[in-house]
């Protein structure tokens, strides 16, 4: 029998909605109490070996029937209080109000063997008061994309929410995939979501826009004691801290997902986690042919706000919304004024780190961010695939070899005619690399090494996640335990799946669900 031991901190300590239920309405308060919707026939399809081990759970409970109907919505263990979230948020650069778990309903807060707090949160659970005349659900495609890029970033050792599991409901939802007047039944699904907190940037905006001081308060202290106990000090002095650290995780948050060539897709103020974890995977993409004005979200395929070499700069302005929010709590605004600093000096020296990383140097010296940059602009220009080129660059014999070399990168180009147009640049540009390294003191096998666990051999590209999507809708969900099952160990070599480390095939370039995707799921 499952058991799980629950510590509510969250709808105990903060003030909840008077009404229940899941009608559709203006909250004050920090929550709502509403029930899952129940499904049909809730099936496990996949689950994550390491995320049921945290938190307590041996194979056979999870792929049980009580697992399924618990986690699907269809019934409560002892302890769960479900409830929906309440947040705004700024979407697209313009204040939206009140948001909310439109479509995310929490069971509860438990506590796993070693004091870790896990909320555990269904994801296509039905309408809660935030749905905004939406059905409150989620079809398969959709959910498959968020468990298998929860797992993946987290094997990545990306900070992330994480995912327990995936399971079918045995019920179609009816979707535009398109937002082209051509709505469709597709299969639905529920995505059993877990972190230690979902709080988010748009948590804190929402009271802050109302004049609601109190809550406001009340949500800032909430935060620190439950997610941040190990700050000190009280007063403006405590929450200038607070606010300092939440800018340094999300600076390094977004170098790492520079490092890796991750697309969020839709940076709005109300999906980032307070904590600086990767939070709500909707339209998000990975890079193959490097570009930093590639976005693959549909619904921003013209502004190109949330594009890949703009999310740095997207990060800090939605922590100035932020900090606007806070600005009530403080006499005088220069405490939130260093916490932005702060941003600004955490990610250039994340940027300097992942550059020494990937390039295998002991440390960052004056001009490798030159040497960087001028990488990335061939890159662009010559349409290469940034996994591949950059795993290739581990393997750069010490001297030069253009016979070799040209084996060695073949792999990374999509076009050979630009191929054959930017060699040259790219034979300049190694002999000013193997410079580098000849006024390097680590070894040419430490150097290796330490690029390897730098540059992932396995990304989840978006044809393989369409590909495992394509076999789950025919009634075969096996492809998605096999590419999770890659995804564990992105910086090994895995010999018999190569075929998962390789680029992006021509007939996915286009494809919907493999070049850009919409909102819709």
């Amino acid at each position: 029998m499952l058991s799980f031991r629950f510590d509510n901190a969250f709808v105990r300590e903060l003030p909840g909605d008077p009404v229940h239920g899941p009608r559709v309405r203006e909250v004050r308060e920090a929550w709502s109490p509403v029930m899952p919707t129940p499904v049909a026939a809730p099936r496990v399809l996949a689950y994550s070996r390491e995320m049921a081990t945290a938190l307590g759970l041996a194979a056979g409970e999870v792929l049980s029937p009580e697992f399924a109907q618990v986690f699907a919505g269809n019934r409560l263990l002892p302890g769960m209080q479900p409830f929906a979230a309440n947040y705004g948020g700024h979407q697209f650069g313009h204040w939206a109000g009140q948001l909310g778990d439109g479509r995310a309903i929490s069971l509860g807060e438990t506590v796993d063997a070693v004091g870790g707090r896990w909320e555990l949160q269904l994801k296509g659970a039905g309408r809660t008061p935030y749905s905004r005349g939406a059905d409150g659900r989620a079809v398969l495609r959709s959910s498959i994309r968020e468990f298998l890029c929860s797992e993946a970033m987290h094997h990545l050792g990306i900070p992330t929410t994480r995912a327990l599991a995936l399971l079918a409901t045995g019920e179609e939802v009816v979707r535009d995939m398109f937002y082209d007047g051509h709505p469709a039944p597709e299969p639905g699904a529920v995505v059993v979501r877990t972190a230690p907190s979902f709080l988010r940037f748009g948590s804190f905006e929402l009271p802050a826009s109302r004049g609601d001081t109190g809550l406001l308060r009340q949500l800032v202290e909430f935060c620190i004691r439950r997610d941040f106990p190990h700050l000190e000090g009280e007063g403006e002095a405590l929450v200038a801290a607070w606010f300092a650290e939440v800018a340094v995780r999300t600076a390094r948050l977004m170098a790492d997902w520079m490092r890796v060539g991750f697309v969020h897709g839709v940076m709005n103020t109300d999906n980032l986690s307070i904590l600086g974890l990767t939070i709500d995977y909707g339209p998000y993409g990975w890079i193959d042919d490097y570009d930093p004005d590639w976005t693959p979200n549909t619904t921003d395929a013209q502004r190109r706000r949330y594009r890949f070499g703009q999310q740095p700069a997207v990060a800090y302005w939605n922590l100035g919304r932020l900090a606007g929010a806070l600005s009530p709590l403080f006499a005088d605004v220069a405490p939130l004024q260093e916490g932005l600093a702060a941003y600004v000096d955490a990610y250039e020296a994340a940027e300097q780190d992942v550059t020494a990383r990937k390039l295998g140097l002991a440390g960052f010296r004056h001009g490798d961010d030159a040497l960087m940059r001028t990488l990335q602009d061939w890159m662009a220009a010559t349409e290469v695939d940034m996994t591949l080129l950059f795993r290739a660059l581990g393997d750069l014999p010490a001297d030069p070899d253009p016979q070799a070399e040209a084996v060695l990168f073949a792999g990374a180009f999509y076009d050979p005619a630009r191929r054959e147009a930017g060699w040259q640049a790219l034979q300049d540009w190694l002999a000013r690399y193997r410079a580098r390294l000849a006024a390097d003191p680590r070894e040419p096998g430490a150097r290796r090494e330490r690029m390897r666990l730098a540059n992932p051999r396995y990304v989840l590209r978006n044809y393989l996640a369409q590909q495992a999507i394509d076999r789950a809708e025919q009634g075969d969900p096996s492809g998605v335990r096999e590419v999770l099952e890659v995804m564990r160990r992105p910086y090994e070599d895995q010999p018999g799946r190569e075929a998962y480390a390789g680029k992006r095939p021509e007939w996915a370039r286009e494809r919907a669900g493999c070049s850009m995707l919409s909102c819709s799921s």
